[in-house]
């Protein structure tokens, strides 16, 4: 195998494919990336049983062929090289890489023992590329990070015919979004549990190209796969074989009071009043008509603080507990310059929503916006006292 390649274009494609390698493979070949050169097309993929990832750029080749690297030391030579076209040599058991002056000598893994990587399953439909990482961000930061609760640890993907609905909980928050795309069957529906962080990590990574394909594979429990391909990108994830809450029943029809919060206003307030408030202490809220008090800490022993914000506030006072960073996990993932939060009481369940602008007439037609397609539930923190 003998081929020159750009460094820039290199190094993107081998960081890209080094992030989905494991931490600690359970076998050695599988902390390596392959080199596969066919024609004048560099393929470079990883797999570890449960993710693979595939990026193809063009090079110019003299002999194709295979070799397998070692995936991270790999990633950082090709980050840390001049910028100057590479040329990458296999023979026997080294890989050289020629840059500029510099020179690499890496050994090779044996290629015969790594495993072959999935099919990318049949294509089930095209979603834009920026809008697909924007509701994935928004959702994935409400799943549990806890491996013993598998059924926490995904993003449930719903499909019904146009529409897509994602949602994730940690049973102290759940995110829920909704948004348009384009089946390749009409009427197509399908519900799959997919590891929120390599969702997350996928979609960030593949908005290189205006669109994103989602394919789907129907195998038996426990086997389905998910394959997300972009431009001279694709991956593909094992599903996760657990049963997701009914998430539908948890979130509040109905609302008794509910304040307009000016997004920035009041995230840059929270930050600075919880910056006193002690690891699984509450931020205090203490919403009245045009006005909410943030308070934070009390106790002789420790840092105390309280601002007020000009908020719209429509109902009874209400003073509601909430984790300082699952509220501002929300206040983030909102996107817009005014939010929305729904409240029955103080010991039930919010909801916060973004409060879209407000359209001018006279403007040009633009796609329509479906209402409370982003919702975010948020468990209050009962108060002392």
């Amino acid at each position: 195998m003998k081929f020159r390649v750009a460094r820039e274009v290199l190094a993107d494609a081998v960081a890209w494919t080094a992030r989905s390698l494991p931490p600690r493979p359970s076998v050695p070949v599988l902390a390596g990336i392959m080199l596969d050169v066919e024609g004048n097309t560099l393929s470079v993929s990883g797999f570890d049983y449960e993710v693979s990832a595939r990026s193809e750029v063009d090079v110019h080749a003299t002999d194709g062929g295979r070799a397998l690297v070692p995936g991270r030391l790999l990633a950082e030579i090709t980050r840390a090289l001049p910028p100057h076209p590479v040329e990458i040599v296999a023979e026997g058991s080294r890989l050289s890489i020629s840059c500029s002056n510099a020179r690499f000598s890496l050994p090779t893994l044996p290629v015969e023992d790594y495993p072959s990587l999935p099919s990318m399953p049949s294509a089930a439909g095209v979603v834009e590329s920026d809008a697909f990482a924007e509701a994935v961000g928004q959702v994935a930061i409400a799943a549990g990070r806890d491996d013993t609760l598998p059924m926490l640890t995904g993003v449930r993907l719903e499909i019904e015919d146009d529409l897509v609905t994602l949602a994730a909980t940690d049973r102290y928050r759940l995110a829920v979004r909704e948004f348009a795309w384009r089946p390749e069957t009409p009427g197509l529906t399908a519900a799959v549990l997919v590891p929120a962080r390599t969702l997350a990590d996928a979609a960030k990574t593949l908005t290189s190209g205006p669109e994103v394909v989602l394919s789907l594979s129907s195998g038996t429990s426990g086997e389905g796969i998910l394959g997300l391909s972009g431009k001279d990108r694709q991956t593909t994830t094992r599903l996760l074989d657990a049963e997701f809450v009914k998430y539908r029943a948890i979130m509040p029809s109905s609302s008794t009071s509910f304040a307009t919060l000016p997004v920035g206003m009041f995230t840059d307030a929270a930050k600075r009043v919880a910056l006193v408030a002690e690891r699984g202490t509450p931020l205090r809220c203490e919403f009245t008509p045009g006005t909410v008090t943030l308070k934070a800490g009390g106790s002789d022993d420790e840092g105390q603080a309280e601002e007020r914000c000009d908020v719209e506030f429509d109902g009874d006072p209400l003073t509601i507990g909430f984790n300082p960073t699952f509220l501002l996990d929300g206040l983030a993932a909102v996107h817009t310059e005014r939010a929305r939060m729904d409240f029955t009481s103080a010991l039930k369940p919010a909801v916060l929503s973004g409060v879209e602008p407000e359209r001018d007439p006279d403007a040009a037609e633009k796609p329509a916006v479906r209402p409370g397609s982003y919702r975010y539930l948020i468990m209050p923190v009962r108060l002392p006292g």
